[in-house]
């Protein structure tokens, strides 16, 4: 068995639990994920089963989220799960400032992680060193938002606004909820936070555990094939005696197997590729370059080899 599940995570459960509930239930030891959640997050967590974890590295990287943060309070985790810092009332903040300030969290900014996070510095975890109380300084990184939408607003002495978040990798939506009330001077945190799309995996389309058990009992259960979750990348066809020496690890002169679309932009080189084989199958992961002024095809990862 190989592939990938678009688990919709359950509240309370780490990442780690969740890989380690798909073993059991699927009896594979080899599984992995594709982008931590928090305990306290839902949806959308990319598992790859079996072979196919080779191919995590290979998934888009682009996520969504919708958010829900409560101003008038502040708290150690930057979440709702952390101990309360300040707790103040701002019963006079309006939608129209919040959306104000939202604009300044949209495109390339410079954020700075929770120090409850998985982020290591000097090999240690950050939540292992906030737990000890060691002091550290939290590395600011840049990440990128494509877009903030405003989907519900709710008044009273500690107003909730919900989001629509589109972003990159390595985004912290508990961040964006801190700086937000910073800016505002109320104050905020995190209250509630479901990923509705991750490395290409949508909501809509995810298995809970309930669900994916129902499924293996009644032998359904099927993976998501790679050639599905890796539709993003651009695919090259071999005839056979190019994809067998491809599989076995040989360069490829690519001139005399890519027809004009893909000829065309060979100016975006290096690029990483989909091979499949004249039969439609998957067989794994390419970097279309230059060479000495050839375009060639060079393996990254044979996935499935031709016999």
């Amino acid at each position: 068995m190989a592939g990938f599940l678009n688990l919709n995570k359950p509240f309370g459960f780490t990442s780690h639990d969740c890989v380690a509930k798909v073993r059991r239930l699927l009896r594979l030891k080899k599984i992995g994920h594709g982008g931590t959640l928090d305990p306290a997050a839902v949806g959308v967590l990319p598992i790859a089963i079996g072979k196919a974890t080779r191919l995590l590295q290979y998934l888009p990287s682009d996520k969504a989220y919708q958010a829900t943060i409560r101003f008038g309070v502040t708290t150690t985790t930057d979440d709702l799960q952390g101990e309360v810092i300040t707790s103040q009332a701002v019963d006079s903040l309006s939608l129209e400032s919040v959306k104000t300030v939202l604009q300044q969290f949209e495109g390339k900014i410079s954020q700075i992680p929770p120090k409850y996070s998985a982020i290591q510095v000097k090999g240690q975890r950050l939540y292992d060193l906030a737990r000890s109380g060691t002091e550290v300084e939290v590395p600011v990184r840049e990440v990128e938002v494509y877009g903030i939408e405003v989907l519900d607003w709710r008044n009273g002495d500690f107003p909730e606004v919900d989001l629509a978040i589109a972003c990159g990798s390595g985004t912290y939506i508990r961040a964006i909820a801190r700086d937000l009330g910073t800016l505002l001077h109320t104050g905020g945190t995190l209250a509630a936070l479901t990923r509705t799309q991750s490395c290409g995996f949508q909501l809509a389309d995810s298995l809970t555990f309930e669900q994916l058990e129902t499924q293996l009992s009644t032998g359904i259960f099927t993976p998501i094939s790679p050639a599905t979750a890796l539709q993003h990348l651009q695919v090259i066809t071999l005839p056979f005696p190019e994809a067998k020496r491809w599989c076995q690890g040989q360069k490829i002169l690519a001139a005399t197997i890519l027809n004009e679309s893909q000829l065309s932009k060979s100016s975006e080189v290096p690029l990483i590729t989909k091979i499949e084989a004249e039969d439609g199958s998957f067989l794994g992961i390419s970097q279309l370059t230059k060479l000495d002024a050839e375009l060639i095809l060079i393996p990254q990862m044979v996935f499935e080899p031709v016999s």
